[in-house]
C-alpha cells in the first residue's frame, strides 16, 4: 500500500487491554466513514492477555497490529505515527470509546479551511451502563461548550485528537524524553499550537471508559508532577509553569501542608465524603513529583 492511500490513520497505544479493545475495537470498525478511506494502527507493548490473537481474528483489513519494545506512550504512538498511511492522524487510546461519527466529523474539519490540530469532544464515563446513558445527550457531560471554536495548547489531549501526519513529523512527534504518564501530548500540543491553531470540534465524540481507584491517581499525579518539570526545563516559557499550577504559591501551599501533618491527614480521612479533599490529595501528590524532579 502507498503512502496517503487512506485518508486517516488511527494510532492506538496498548498494553494488556484486551478487556477493552473488546469494546474500542469494534466502535472504531463500525463508522459512518469508509472503511476503505481509514486505518487503525494497534501499537502493542508487548501484552500477554491474548490481544494479538484476538486482533488476528477479527480479520480486518484495515486493521494493523504493530507490535514493538515497550518505549512508553510517546514511543508507541511514534511507531504508529511512523507507519501511518493516511493525511491525517487521529490519537486515541484502547479505553475509549468512539462514536459512530467519530472519523467522519474529524475528516470534515480537516476538509474546511486551512491546516489546523482537531480536538474532538472526549466524555468520561465510569462504567459501561454510564456510556449507554451519556450517549442519549452527550452534550451534557461534555467539557466544554458547544459553542466553543478554538483551544489552547494544553487541551490537546491524545485520547481525541488529530493533526495532518505530515505536519506532525515536520514537528518532530511525540518526545521520548516523557517516559513515565503525562504531558506527552500537551508538549506536542504545545508545539503544534506555534504553527497552526487548535480548533475544537464538538460533533467528533468519543468516551474514554476508565475509572480509576483513588491510590491510581495519586501515583499519576504525582508522575505527572515529574514529568511537568520536564516539559519547562524543554522550553523555558514561564507560561508552561504558570499552566501547569507550577508557582511560587501552589509551592508555599505545599510546604504549609506537609504529608505528616494534622491538616494533611484530616483531609486524607474526609477522602470518602469530600470531593475537595481529594482534589486537595491529589493536587499534593502532584506538586511532589514537581518536588522529587527539582
Amino acid at each position: 500500500m502507498e503512502r496517503c492511500r487512506v485518508k486517516i490513520s488511527i494510532v492506538i497505544p496498548t498494553f494488556n487491554r484486551l478487556d477493552s479493545l473488546k469494546v474500542v475495537l469494534p466502535s472504531l470498525l463500525d463508522q459512518t466513514y469508509p472503511a476503505s478511506n481509514y486505518e487503525i494502527l494497534l501499537c502493542d507493548a508487548g501484552s500477554q492477555d491474548g490481544t494479538a490473537e484476538w486482533v488476528a481474528s477479527l480479520g480486518a483489513t484495515n486493521l494493523r497490529f504493530l507490535p514493538g519494545a515497550d518505549s512508553g506512550r510517546a514511543g508507541a504512538r511514534n511507531r504508529g505515527l511512523q507507519h501511518a498511511l493516511g493525511e491525517v492522524v487521529l490519537f486515541t487510546d484502547a479505553d475509549i470509546i468512539a462514536d459512530p461519527k467519530l472519523l467522519e466529523s474529524h475528516a470534515m474539519r480537516h476538509q474546511r479551511g486551512a491546516m489546523k490540530a482537531v480536538v474532538g469532544c472526549e466524555i468520561q464515563v465510569k462504567s459501561l451502563d454510564e456510556y449507554q446513558r451519556f450517549r442519549v445527550e452527550p452534550q451534557a457531560h461534555a467539557r466544554h461548550k458547544p459553542t466553543r471554536r478554538k483551544l489552547p495548547w494544553h487541551y490537546f489531549l491524545t485520547g481525541n485528537a488529530s493533526a495532518p501526519r505530515d505536519l506532525l513529523i515536520e514537528v518532530g512527534g511525540f518526545d521520548q524524553a516523557f517516559q513515565g504518564y503525562g504531558h506527552e501530548d500537551l508538549e506536542l500540543g504545545y508545539r503544534l499550537a506555534k504553527r497552526v491553531p487548535i480548533e475544537y470540534a464538538p460533533e467528533a465524540i468519543n468516551y474514554h471508559w476508565h475509572p480509576v481507584p483513588f491510590p491510581e491517581q495519586c501515583s499519576k499525579m504525582y508522575l505527572a508532577g515529574r514529568s511537568t518539570v520536564t516539559f519547562y526545563r524543554k522550553h523555558q516559557d514561564w507560561r508552561i509553569r504558570l499552566q501547569m499550577g507550577w508557582n511560587p504559591l501552589a509551592m508555599l501551599w505545599y510546604r504549609l501542608i506537609p504529608k505528616d501533618g494534622w491538616a494533611y491527614q484530616y483531609f486524607e480521612s474526609r477522602l470518602e465524603h469530600s470531593h475537595f479533599a481529594r482534589e486537595l490529595i491529589l493536587q499534593h501528590h502532584y506538586l511532589s513529583g514537581i518536588r522529587s524532579a527539582l
